[in-house]
C-alpha cells in the first residue's frame, strides 16, 4: 500500500524551514506511515530585505505567495509564524491546527563590550523592525539596563534573518553596520536551538552566534509580546477533510485560546504591521489566565490594562465585604546577616536566582559580576539595576517554580539548578530547598525582625490578601475562622494549601484581588 503524502508549504528562510520540518515530524509522530514533503516558496518579505516592512504598500509579506500555493493545490498545508497572519484570512483557507506554543517572550542580544560603553554613558544603539518594541522598550530599558537612565537608547530597523541579525552586535566599532543590541522573538531562537537534525544545524549555528553575549529575556508584565507571538498557525484548504482530520492530532487547545484571545485585542484596537501595542494571554499557576495589554492603538490611546479570567469565581460575600491587604501593611523590619566581602567569598554558583532586592547586601553588586542574574518580578530587577547589576530576566511576580521553568529554556543556556545561588531571607532555606531549585546554594543575606506583623483591621476582615509566607505565619491566627484567604501564584499560594486553608484563591497580583473586592462591595 502506497503511503500518504501531504505537501507542505513553507518560506525557505533558516527558521521557518525548520519550524515547518518540525511539525512535519510532530505529523509523522502522529500518524506513523505519513510522509511529508518540503516545498520552499519564496515571499515579497523575504525577497525585499532592505526596507522596513512598514513601508512596503500592501500586506500579507510572508503570506501571499504561500496562499496561493495553497489555494491552487500546489501544497496541502502551510506553516506559518501565527503573528504573522492577517485578520482578514481566504475564506477558501482556515486554521487546521495550532501547535504547543513556545516561549512568547522577545528576549534582547548585546554586543560583548555592552557594560563598558553603559558605565561610560555612551549610549546604545538598538535594532529592530517592531513599532511595538519601539513604543514598549526604550522606558523599559532605561530602568532594565545598568546605568540606563543615563544612556540615550536608539532604535532602529533592523530586517533580515535571525543569523544575519545577530551578526550585527559582533560587527566591528566603527562599523556603518554594528549595533550595540537587537531584539528577536525568543521562539525562534528556541526552535532553531532546538533544531539538530536538518542541514540548517541551528544549535551550532546559535552556540557559536551566541557565545558571550550578554542578553535578556524581556518581561510580558512590562512588555507584552505581538499577537500570537511564540505559536505557529498550521493552514489547509477547508474543503479537505482528509488533511483538516491529520492535522487535528496535533492541535493544542490551550494555545488556540490564548491567541484567540490576543487577536482578538488585535480587532479591537486595530493591527498590522503598524501595530504599536502588544497582548499576551499569561497562564498563571493555579491563578487563571491574565491577558497583558500595553501599548498604543491605531488612534493613538494608550491600552496598557490587564484582564483576568480567574480559574474559580470567588463566590459573592454574605453581608459587608471588609478586606486587609498585606501588601500595604507594613513590613517587618530586616537585619543583614551577610555583608558584601561575606557574599563574594560565599558565592559558588555560576549563577544567582536573587529573590527580593534587599537580598543584596549593601555595595554588593560586585559579587554579582560574571554572574547571570535573575530576579522574583521587574520591580526586584529595577533595584538591582540602578546599582550596577546585569538582570538577564525574571519570574514577573508568578512564582519560583514560574522562574525555574523560564531557566530551564535550553537556548538561554543556563546551568542546573545544581549550580545556582540564591539569595534569600533566613528562615526560607527549607522552602527553597524542596521545589524546583531543590540542590540550589541557598544563601540567607537577610534576616526578618521577629514581632507581630501591621495587622490593624486584619481580625474584622472578611477577606484576606497575604503578602508573602512569613506574613502568613506570623498573623495567620488573628485572621477571623471564617475569612477568605487571598495570595499571588507561587510559593505563598502553595504554603497557604498545605497549611490546610480551603477557602482560598490565588490571584494574578495583588491588583486583580484590590479590582475583584472592589466589585465585590
Amino acid at each position: 500500500m502506497t503511503a500518504l503524502t501531504l505537501r507542505l508549504g513553507t518560506r525557505r528562510s533558516a527558521l521557518a524551514w525548520v519550524q515547518s520540518s518540525q511539525v512535519a515530524q510532530a505529523l509523522r509522530d502522529a500518524h506513523p506511515g505519513l510522509e511529508i514533503e518540503m516545498v520552499g516558496i519564496d515571499t515579497r518579505g523575504d525577497r525585499i530585505q532592505d526596507v522596513p516592512l512598514t513601508g512596503l504598500e500592501g500586506k500579507e509579506f510572508f503570506t501571499a505567495e504561500i496562499d496561493a500555493a495553497l489555494r491552487e493545490g500546489r501544497v496541502d498545508l502551510t506553516v506559518h509564524s501565527l503573528k504573522d497572519l492577517s485578520l482578514e484570512r481566504p475564506a477558501e483557507l482556515m486554521l487546521g491546527a495550532v501547535p504547543r506554543r513556545a516561549n512568547p517572550r522577545d528576549i534582547a542580544i548585546f554586543a560583548p563590550d555592552v557594560m563598558e560603553r553603559l558605565r561610560e554613558g555612551q549610549g546604545l544603539r538598538i535594532g529592530t523592525g517592531s513599532p511595538r518594541r519601539q513604543q514598549l522598550l526604550p522606558p523599559f530599558f532605561s530602568k532594565a539596563l545598568p546605568f540606563g537612565n543615563r544612556n540615550t537608547i536608539e532604535l532602529v530597523g533592523l530586517r533580515g534573518n535571525v543569523d544575519t541579525r545577530l551578526r550585527r552586535v559582533r560587527e566591528p566599532r566603527g562599523s556603518e553596520r554594528q549595533l550595540d543590541g537587537i531584539v528577536l522573538a525568543l521562539a525562534g531562537l528556541t526552535r532553531l536551538y532546538a533544531d539538530t537534525v536538518t542541514e540548517r544545524q541551528g544549535r551550532k549555528l546559535l552556540d557559536e552566534l551566541l557565545a558571550d553575549l550578554p542578553l535578556m529575556v524581556l518581561p510580558l508584565t512590562d512588555s507584552p509580546s505581538a499577537p500570537g507571538q511564540g505559536a505557529l498557525a498550521i493552514e489547509c484548504r477547508a474543503d479537505d477533510a482528509r488533511t483538516r482530520a491529520i492535522l487535528a492530532a496535533i492541535d493544542h487547545a490551550p494555545t488556540r485560546a490564548a491567541i484567540t484571545a490576543e487577536r482578538a485585542v488585535l480587532a479591537e484596537y486595530g493591527g498590522g504591521c503598524h501595530q504599536r501595542f502588544g497582548a499576551t494571554a499569561i497562564e498563571q499557576p493555579n491563578a487563571g489566565t491574565l491577558l497583558q495589554i500595553a501599548g498604543l492603538a491605531a488612534d493613538g490611546r494608550d491600552i496598557a490594562q490587564r484582564r483576568w479570567s480567574e480559574t474559580d469565581t470567588l463566590p459573592a460575600p454574605i453581608g459587608p465585604l471588609r478586606s486587609w491587604n498585606g501588601a500595604t501593611a507594613t513590613p517587618p523590619a530586616m537585619r543583614p546577616v551577610l555583608d558584601a566581602t561575606a557574599l563574594s567569598a560565599q558565592l559558588q554558583g555560576d549563577a544567582v536566582f536573587v529573590a527580593h532586592s534587599r537580598a543584596l547586601p549593601e555595595g554588593g553588586a560586585a559579587a554579582l559580576a560574571g554572574k547571570r542574574v535573575w530576579t522574583p518580578g521587574s520591580g526586584s530587577w529595577f533595584k538591582l539595576a540602578a546599582q550596577g547589576v546585569w538582570v538577564e530576566g525574571c519570574a514577573e511576580g508568578r512564582g519560583a517554580a514560574t522562574a525555574a521553568e523560564l531557566v530551564r529554556e535550553g537556548v538561554l543556556r543556563l546551568p542546573p539548578a545544581a549550580r545556582w545561588s540564591v539569595l534569600t531571607h533566613a528562615g526560607a532555606e527549607t522552602g527553597w530547598a524542596t521545589n524546583a531549585w531543590a540542590g540550589a546554594q541557598v544563601i540567607p543575606t537577610y534576616a526578618n525582625e521577629q514581632g507581630t506583623p501591621d495587622t490593624a483591621g486584619l481580625a474584622g476582615a472578611t477577606h484576606v490578601f497575604w503578602s508573602s509566607v512569613s506574613q502568613f505565619d506570623a498573623a495567620r491566627h488573628q485572621a477571623a475562622p471564617n475569612a477568605h484567604h487571598a495570595s499571588g501564584p507561587g510559593k505563598t499560594a502553595d504554603h497557604i494549601r498545605r497549611a490546610g486553608i480551603t477557602a482560598f484563591t490565588a490571584f494574578p497580583s495583588v491588583e486583580e484581588w484590590q479590582q475583584w473586592a472592589a466589585r465585590a462591595r
